[in-house]
This record gives structure tokens, C-alpha cells and sequence, in this order.
């Protein structure tokens, strides 16, 4: 038997003990498909630790003479919370500027996905993002913010429902240069989108 089968294996039998924990019956309708569904919901929501950010970014990095600040804002992701295993979720978003090369656009989202498909706490997941970005393109500078509503907040614990936490992470000129770092987070609070579509 291979490792991978194993993990499945292991997986749905402890599905199968947590179901019996709280009263239920595995074995009935409802429930006789779930750990199997478990299995692969935990697979996808944890794909980040099969995936590797330098492949990622690796074949989309372009030398170019451009100096700007790139803003990728908006980003949506899922991601679970370590303490609970449950979700977290909401926008990041993620500017540089460019010292000698940039990455191409849709990457971004794509190492927001790698880092947020993991177990998590959104402190790390904000560091390691802007980490990532840092090592790979030695830009400039690197900023990262997001902005995430907690299951473990709002649904057990406290129950506040409106709440959500913000985290951040400047690197280089957007920690060094107030300047620079508050014209980030002003072009943050401005929705430029509909100006452009117009």
C-alpha cells in the first residue's frame, strides 16, 4: 500500500471516529458517502503544500525597465485556520515595485492560491506571500495586505460576525519610505476600477 493511500485511508477512519463522536451514525444515508467527501475537500483545501512557488513564478519572471508600482488588488482566497480547521477567507492584496524585472499578473493570484491552500494563520500567510515575492524578484520593495473573516470568530467563541481582521507586510521601500507606503494604501482605499472600464 502506497503512502497516498494510506493518508486517504487514514483520513475517512477518522471521519468515520469524529462522526461517531458526536452522536451520529457513519452508516447512514446521509452520511455513508461523507468521510470519502472529506477526504477530498481536505485535499483540495490543503493543495498548497503539493505545490512549489518557484514553479510557479519561475517561468513568468521578464526583465524589463519599469520602476512603477504594480497593484494586484482584490484577490480573493480560502484558506484554513490551524487552530480549528476552520475556514478563513476574504481579499488580499499585493503591490511592488520593480527593480530590473517583473512577474507576469495572473502569477500573483496563483502564489496567493499556494500559500492560503494550507493550514494556516493569516499573520504568516501575509509574511510568507510578500516573502516569496521579495526572494524570487529582489524588487524594490513589497507590500501586502489582507483582509480576512474568521469561522472561528464568527461562528463559535466571541460569534461576531461582522468582524474581520486586517494584517500587513511591508518590505523595502514601502517599509523604509512613508511616502511610498501611503500611496499604497491610498490607492488601496480608491476603487480605480469602474474610472478604467469607462
Amino acid at each position: 500500500m502506497d503512502s497516498l493511500t494510506q493518508i486517504t485511508l487514514d483520513i475517512r477512519t477518522l471521519v468515520e471516529h469524529l462522526l461517531i463522536s458526536v452522536g451520529e451514525n457513519p452508516s447512514r444515508e446521509g452520511l455513508k458517502k461523507t468521510p470519502e467527501r472529506v477526504e477530498k475537500a481536505f485535499q483540495f483545501m490543503t493543495k498548497g503544500y503539493q505545490e512549489d512557488v518557484d514553479d510557479v513564478l519561475n517561468k513568468a519572471l521578464f526583465p524589463i525597465d519599469y520602476d512603477e508600482m504594480v497593484i494586484v488588488k482584490d484577490i480573493d482566497f480560502y484558506s484554513l485556520c490551524e487552530h480549528h480547521l476552520l475556514p478563513f477567507f476574504g481579499k488580499c492584496h499585493v503591490a511592488y515595485i520593480p527593480n530590473g524585472k517583473i512577474v507576469g499578473l495572473s502569477k500573483i493570484p496563483r502564489l496567493v492560491e499556494v500559500f492560503s491552500r494550507r493550514l494556516q494563520v493569516q499573520e504568516r500567510l501575509t509574511v510568507q506571500i510578500a516573502e516569496a515575492l521579495e526572494t524570487r524578484l529582489q524588487p524594490q520593495g513589497v507590500a501586502v495586505v489582507v483582509e480576512g473573516f474568521h469561522l472561528c470568530m464568527m461562528m463559535r467563541g466571541v460569534q461576531k460576525q461582522n468582524a474581520y481582521a486586517t494584517t500587513s507586510s511591508m518590505l523595502g521601500e514601502f517599509r523604509n519610505q512613508q511616502k511610498t507606503r501611503e500611496e499604497f494604501l491610498q490607492l488601496l482605499r480608491h476603487n480605480v476600477r469602474r474610472d478604467v472600464r469607462e
